[in-house]
């Protein structure tokens, strides 16, 4: 179970503060595939950046009890003078999984070849994000969050992607925000809309659909 408690969160952009949320209070149960819907610049990247702790809330509380994944494809908590296979071990060791796994798994997923050992500063954002995808499927978690995603790689990675989600998806629970509806009907089976800084959880998600469109 993830749960918010009375969570606020605001930033700053182009000279005025806009708030993400205001004081809400949330519970994502266990076992359940949530999705949030909302508008472009809603701040649904804010919001799961706070769920997986990258970020802090302004006031209130965070939850969890289960295992929670950084948002796929997040590349923010990469060492560049690193190389990807240094980083892999890192993040290896931080979630107390098996080095010579991770390493190898990181290895084959990301397809990064010959730059795999070279510093993550030198990648381009499409290798960088194929790396944090990676990592994010050499670790087991209780609960993936997924910040949709634009392709990173050729037709044939993306399909792997896919099918890889596929199967984390029938032994892990999945947060997904999108303001597509149509993925959200595919993935989820419970939503919520971000709007405002007010987030509004349906056990149904054609409810949470029906919110969204008036928006």
């Amino acid at each position: 179970m993830i749960a918010l408690e009375q969570v606020s969160k605001r930033y700053r952009a182009r000279g005025e503060w806009r708030h993400v949320l205001r004081e809400v209070s949330a519970v994502f149960p266990t076992g359940r595939n949530v999705g949030i819907l909302g508008r472009n610049g809603t701040g649904k990247s804010t919001l799961m950046r706070l769920i997986a702790g990258a970020e802090r809330p302004d006031a209130g509380i965070i939850r969890r009890d289960v295992r929670v994944s950084w948002p796929m494809g997040f590349t923010g908590g990469f060492q560049g003078s690193l190389t990807g296979r240094d980083n892999a071990r890192f993040v290896a060791r931080i979630y107390r999984e098996e080095t010579v796994f991770v390493e190898d798994y990181v290895a084959r997923f990301a397809e990064l070849g010959p730059y795999f050992d070279m510093p993550v500063s030198t990648y381009s954002s499409g290798m960088r994000a194929r790396l944090a995808l990676g990592l994010s499927f050499a670790v087991d978690f209780d609960v993936y969050l997924v910040d949709e995603l634009p392709g990173v790689g050729d037709a044939r990675f993306n399909k792997r992607y896919a099918e890889e989600m596929a199967a984390r998806r029938s032994r892990s629970d999945l947060i997904l925000v999108s303001h597509q509806v149509a993925s959200i009907k595919a993935q989820c089976d419970m939503a919520a809309v971000l709007h405002g800084g007010t987030l509004t959880l349906f056990d149904d998600v054609a409810a949470a659909i029906r919110l969204y469109s008036k928006l």
